[in-house]
C-alpha cells in the first residue's frame, strides 16, 4: 500500500497536524510507503544553505511524525523549492535496493531550479519504480512549455550501470503543481459548475486532458477521475477561491498520474495479457484533496495505491541476530549469514539502532564487518560490539547491515531488548539520594538570611 502526496505548500511552514493528510486514522491497513512531494518549500538563500548542511523543517517534520509509527526515510532529494520524500516500513528495507536521486532545472532556460523536476528509482522486490515530483511553468497560455518540460525531465539519465531510463522503469509515477490549467470556459462558469459540484463539465477543457489526447507521449499515464474541487487558488485558511484583483480561475494543477511499461507494451500488440506474464499491477483506491489545510493557496492531494507484486526477491540478502541476551554491562556479539550471490565490502558495517529510527544515519553505534569480526565459518560470521558503545539506559532495539556497494539497508533484525546497565543504575541513585539527603541543610543555611 502506497500512499502518495503532492502539496505546493508556498513557502509555509509544516501545519501542526497531518494526520489526515497521511490518513494515520484510517480502519484499513497501514501504509507500506509514503511518498511525499513538495513544491514551494521555502527556498531562500540562507534557509536553501542551512537545509543543505542539515535536514530541513519538513523533513524533520514528516521524520518525527513517522518514525514512531515504524517507518524510515528510505531517500529525498532536494532541489531549491522542490522536495521529495519516500518513507518505508522497515520490514521492506532488505528488499528496496539501487536507490537512485536525480533532478532537472527548467527555470531560465534550464539554470534556474524554481521549475523542474526531482526524482528517486528504487528496484523495490526486483521491480523497476521511479517517482517523479515536477513543479511546471504557469499561467493559462504556457501549456505547450509544460509539455516540452516534462519531455525533458522524461530524459534525465540516472548515474549508475545498468539502471533503465525513466520510461523502462516497472512502474512510472508523475505528479506535482503540473500547472496546468482549465481552458475557454469563463470564471464565472467554471466556478458555478465547482458550486453545483458539476465537474465533468470542466474535463473536457482541463489542458492536460487535452493533451492526453493529442500527445503519444502522455496517453500511456493513468489518472484517477477528477471528483474533487479544483484545487487552486484559494484564499489562505480558507475554501474560498481567490478574491483578490487578479481573481484566478480555479484549477486542478496539482495531479498525480502514474504508467504501467508492460500494459504500455502490451497495448502495442494484439491478442491478450495473460495474468502470468503481468508481473506487477498498480490500482488507485483514492485520488482525494484536502481541503481542511490552508497554509498555501492550493490543497494538497493524495492518491492511496495498492501495488501487487509477484516477488523477483523473497529472502533478504543477509540475515542478522543479536547473540543471547544483550546487556549495556557486557561486550555483545552479532551474528549473520549472507546469501552466496552476495557481494560484501571492507566498508560494510552493522549498525545499533533504536526501534522508531529516523534514516540510515540515525544509528546508536555501528561494527565493521571485517575490522570487528571474532569469527567465521561458512554458515555464518560473528562480529564483536563494545559495552563501551552501548547505551546504558538499555531498551528496544534493531540490528541493521549496510551494504557500500549498494548503499542501502540489506538485512535488518527483529526488535529485541537490551537490558539496562544496572551498576551505573544503581549509582545514579545512590547520587540523587546523596543529593536528597543534603537538601534540608541548604534549606536551613539558605533560611538564616
Amino acid at each position: 500500500r502506497l500512499h502518495l502526496v503532492t502539496w505546493n505548500v508556498g513557502t509555509a511552514s509544516p501545519p501542526p497536524d497531518v494526520t489526515s493528510l497521511l490518513q494515520l486514522n484510517s480502519l484499513g491497513p497501514t501504509m507500506d510507503m509514503y511518498v511525499i512531494g513538495l513544491q514551494e518549500v521555502n527556498s531562500r538563500i540562507t534557509n536553501f544553505l542551512s537545509d543543505l548542511a542539515f535536514d530541513d523543517p519538513w523533513s524533520i517534520f514528516f521524520m518525527t511524525v513517522l518514525s514512531p509509527l515504524g517507518y524510515i526515510k528510505l531517500s529525498s532529494i532536494r532541489m531549491q523549492g522542490l522536495l521529495l520524500m519516500i518513507f518505508v516500513k522497515h520490514v521492506h528495507l532488505p528488499f528496496i535496493r539501487d536507490v537512485h536521486t536525480h533532478y532537472m532545472r527548467t527555470g531560465l532556460y534550464g539554470y534556474w531550479g524554481n521549475k523542474g523536476g526531482v526524482t528517486i528509482r528504487m528496484s523495490l522486490y526486483g521491480h523497476t519504480i521511479c517517482f517523479i515530483n515536477c513543479h511546471l511553468p504557469a499561467h493559462m497560455e504556457n501549456t505547450e512549455q509544460r509539455l516540452d518540460d516534462f519531455e525533458k525531465i522524461l530524459e534525465m539519465q540516472f548515474e549508475g550501470e545498468n539502471i533503465p531510463s525513466t520510461l523502462d522503469h516497472d512502474v512510472l509515477f508523475w505528479f506535482g503543481d503540473l500547472n496546468f490549467r482549465i481552458a475557454d470556459y469563463g470564471i464565472h462558469f467554471v466556478r458555478e459548475s465547482i458550486n453545483n459540484k458539476r465537474y465533468n463539465l470542466l474535463w473536457e477543457k482541463d489542458q492536460l486532458n487535452m493533451a492526453k489526447k493529442k500527445e503519444a507521449f502522455l496517453q500511456e499515464f493513468i489518472e484517477g477521475p477528477l471528483q474533487f474541487k479544483p484545487t487552486y487558488k484559494f484564499d489562505l485558511y480558507s475554501d474560498v477561491y481567490d478574491t483578490s484583483e487578479k481573481k484566478r480561475k480555479p484549477a486542478w494543477t496539482d495531479r498525480i498520474l502514474w504508467r504501467v511499461k508492460n500494459l504500455c507494451q502490451h497495448a502495442s500488440k494484439e491478442g491478450k495479457f495473460s495474468e502470468e506474464e503481468q508481473t506487477i499491477s498498480v490500482t488507485l483506491n483514492n485520488y482525494v484533496s484536502h481541503m481542511s489545510y490552508g497554509i498555501s493557496d492550493h490543497k494538497p492531494v493524495t492518491g492511496t495505491f495498492g501495488l501487487e507484486l509477484k516477488p523477483h526477491l523473497s529472502d533478504p540478502l543477509v540475515t542478522l541476530n543479536p547473540e543471547g541476551e544483550w546487556s549495556a554491562e557486557h561486550d555483545v556479539l552479532i551474528s549473520y549469514s549472507a546469501v552466496p550471490e552476495f557481494a560484501s565490502s571492507a566498508w560494510d558495517w552493522i549498525g545499533l539502532f533504536k526501534v522508531a529510527f529516523r534514516h540510515v544515519n540515525d544509528y546508536v553505534t555501528y561494527a565493521w564487518v571485517e575490522d570487528d569480526e571474532i569469527s567465521s565459518n561458512k554458515d555464518s560470521k560473528q562480529v564483536y560490539m563494545s559495552a563501551a558503545e552501548i547505551p546504558d539506559t538499555g531498551g528496544e532495539f534493531l540490528l541493521c547491515y549496510y551494504s557500500n556497494n549498494l548503499q542501502s539497508i540489506v538485512g535488518i533484525s527483529q526488535p529485541f531488548q537490551i537490558q539496562p546497565n544496572r551498576t551505573l543504575i544503581e549509582k545514579d541513585l545512590a547520587q540523587e539520594e546523596n543529593s536528597w539527603m543534603q537538601k534540608p541543610d541548604n534549606l536551613e543555611s539558605h533560611n538564616e538570611f
